[in-house]
């Protein structure tokens, strides 16, 4: 029975002409290992044959060439060779999931109490600390939104306009007119207590009824 090659999906072929070489990774966390370089014999001949055959053309030149037809057989034969040798430098660092199938590192993304990877199996004590931190934040915000804020302290200076809405010139402080066009500069006003945009000279907020 002819001898078939495994493979899985969780890899990266770096192989050229000159040898072969690939990147493996985790398919939860992506990390991974890169197989050591393992250089091609018949990429090695071909490159030579043809540096040959440049200084020295005719007879050379037409085995260099002969040499890239056996170049492209024997290169698969190697590559081949290569994967299966690569697949078994990084097999101890790689295992996969009875759950979900999936290829993970033993190093980071591998439950050794429970058998599985962590997404199927996760880690009970990192579970509690996340789901603690997130109650603890959720908390937090609610506190905050409970409380009431001065909004003019964080509004201060909303009212005040760089450039001329017109024609763009700068203005300076506080200017009611624009010193290049004249066009009348509209002061912007801001409730003290919701931060919400005030017309005109009102004396309580539309918004929130506080008075201004």
């Amino acid at each position: 029975m002819t001898e078939l090659i495994e493979f899985t999906s969780n890899y990266r072929d770096l192989s050229t002409d000159r040898g072969f070489q690939w990147e493996f990774y985790c398919e939860r966390c992506s990390g991974g290992y890169r197989s050591k370089f393992d250089a091609s014999e018949t990429g090695l001949l071909s490159e030579a044959m043809n540096m040959a055959g440049g200084f020295f053309g005719g007879l050379v030149g037409n085995i260099a060439q002969a040499t890239d037809r056996v170049h492209s057989v024997a290169w698969e034969r190697g590559h081949d060779q290569a994967f299966t040798r690569a697949v078994e430098e990084v097999r101890d660092y790689f295992i996969q999931c009875p759950n979900c199938n999936a290829w993970v590192c033993r190093k980071r993304c591998w439950n050794e109490n429970r058998g599985l990877c962590f997404e199927c199996a996760p880690d009970a004590s990192v579970a509690a600390a996340q789901s603690q931190a997130e109650t603890i934040a959720q908390q937090a915000r609610e506190e905050v939104a409970q409380r009431k804020y001065n909004v003019s302290q964080f509004t201060k200076g909303d009212d005040r306009r760089a450039g001329c809405p017109n024609c763009g010139a700068s203005l300076k402080p506080n200017a009611k007119f624009c010193g290049e066009c004249g066009t009348a500069i509209k002061t912007q006003k801001f409730c003290v207590e919701c931060g919400a945009e005030l017309e005109g000279t009102v004396k309580f907020c539309p918004e929130c009824g506080a008075k201004q």
